[in-house]
């Protein structure tokens, strides 16, 4: 069976509080991205589980994979006859897309449907969960509007259908606890959850991601990006996650080769 775990984008970003467990509350939205790893996984015919990656390198040990932990969590619960799996990776990592975490989901979703374990959605969450605070998204895998550490899912009513996403990925990799502890938390006296109700054209105006401010001082290339994006027509531009990935939402098709060197450009990007 083959699969193709998705990217996403965050749109808006704010960072609410720290929490006693250590991790903090946030209000954002989880859009996905049609920028794609592939993974394929078919039955062994030994009882092994096997896991090979290609493409992007990814600096895990042997076991240490989220894919290899999603399997391994399955198996606490259920019987998992012999596997394997095959990761291609063309999500950059440390960027803010969610790579690693929909590899994550998708493969929990691949042996679920490989092995007919007969998982809803809301168990297949739960598992998902406890691998990343964003794999829950990715089981939905539809434009959400998330709480908590991000695994409290709400329907949100959002397509950006009919505009153009231009996606950056600079070389520049940002540890996320580093990124954290680089914010001050702060509840807004409007709500995500209200404030992106408003017109596109208006987003430029009252949404942010926290992360960018204290990012941005430390990594001005990330800045000059976003200013870029601006000053060559997106309607909305905005680092994902904590970064490093910036991207811009266009009304128009454009050609952005002269500024940047790798971009990835999608249209009619979710039906």
């Amino acid at each position: 069976m083959l699969f193709f775990p998705n990217a996403k984008i965050n749109i808006g970003l704010d960072i609410l509080r720290k929490r006693e467990d250590g991790f903090h509350d946030l209000e954002t939205v989880f859009y996905p991205v049609p920028l794609k790893d592939a993974l394929e996984v078919v039955r062994n015919e030994s009882n092994d589980i096997s896991f090979k990656q290609t493409g992007l390198t990814v600096d895990s040990e042997k076991g240490d994979n989220l894919c290899e932990k999603a399997l391994a969590l399955l198996k606490k619960e259920h019987e998992l006859p012999g596997l394997k799996m095959h990761l291609h990776k063309t999500i950059p990592m440390g960027a803010g897309l969610g790579g690693g975490s929909s590899d994550a989901s998708f493969s929990l979703i691949a042996a679920n449907k490989l092995f007919n374990l007969g998982l809803d959605k809301e168990q297949l969450k739960s598992y998902a969960a406890l691998l990343g605070s964003d794999c829950p998204f990715f089981i939905e895998n539809t434009p959400m509007l998330a709480e908590g550490r991000g695994e409290i899912l709400k329907n949100i009513n959002l397509s950006l259908k009919g505009y153009f996403l231009v996606l950056v990925h600079p070389s520049v990799h940002i540890s996320t606890p580093k990124a954290y502890g680089m914010i001050t938390p702060l509840i807004p006296e409007i709500s995500l959850s209200e404030r992106i109700k408003q017109p596109i054209e208006n987003w430029k105006d009252v949404l942010k991601n926290d992360f960018e401010e204290p990012i941005f001082k430390e990594f001005k290339e990330l800045k000059k990006i976003k200013e870029t994006l601006y000053e060559n027509g997106a309607v909305y531009a905005a680092m994902t996650g904590s970064g490093s990935a910036l991207y811009g939402i266009f009304k128009e098709e454009i050609d952005l080769s002269n500024e940047f060197v790798e971009y990835f450009v999608f249209q009619d990007w979710l039906e």
